[in-house]
């Protein structure tokens, strides 16, 4: 096998893969899961579905608190 042949293999394979993932993408079973993934930066809060991990995490105020230890503490 030469280097042509080789080449021409990989480029088919990755001509195949990208047509799987483009008919993967544009499928109407997706639809519906990419529709809602595209309207979540406009759901209000108390809307979204939070997973068990999501809800059970306390924010971090580990970066808060360090700014306020900064800087000139003699004024």
């Amino acid at each position: 096998m030469d280097t042509g042949t080789f080449r021409g293999i990989i480029t088919f394979l990755v001509l195949v893969s990208f047509l799987g993932i483009t008919w993967w993408a544009y499928s109407k079973r997706r639809k519906p899961d990419f529709d809602e993934a595209a309207n979540l930066p406009f759901a209000d809060d108390d809307e979204r579905p939070q997973d068990a991990s999501a809800a059970a995490r306390e924010p971090d105020t580990r970066d808060a608190e360090s700014r306020t230890d900064k800087g000139d503490k003699n004024t």
